[in-house]
């Protein structure tokens, strides 16, 4: 196998490992709750997918450095979505007291 074939290869299967979040992303929204995500996992991968990216950029290296930007915008997506989920609900009593 040609390194072009298994950076191919490889880089596809990146980019179905970067999409896998969303499968929670679904999931939170069906369920309306983001208790069973694990938020301090996703802050932790974020620095790693972007470092990925500068190296694959710095290398000139496509391979790595996209199926890694679309992981850290997915993991974005799900860290913000999760915690918007956890915030406490405010109630709007008193609003138009005076």
């Amino acid at each position: 196998m040609s390194v072009m074939m298994l950076g191919s290869v490889a880089a596809a299967w990146g980019f179905v490992m970067a999409l896998s979040p969303v499968l929670q992303v679904h999931r939170m929204s069906q369920t309306r709750s983001s208790q069973d995500v694990s938020i301090t996992y996703f802050v932790i991968l974020l620095p790693g997918f972007l470092l990925w990216v500068a190296y694959g950029i710095a290398r000139g290296d496509l391979f790595i450095a996209l199926p890694n930007a679309v992981a850290a915008v997915t993991a974005l997506v799900l860290i913000t979505y999760s915690t918007i989920l956890r915030r406490p609900m405010r109630r709007h009593e008193g609003r138009h007291a005076r």
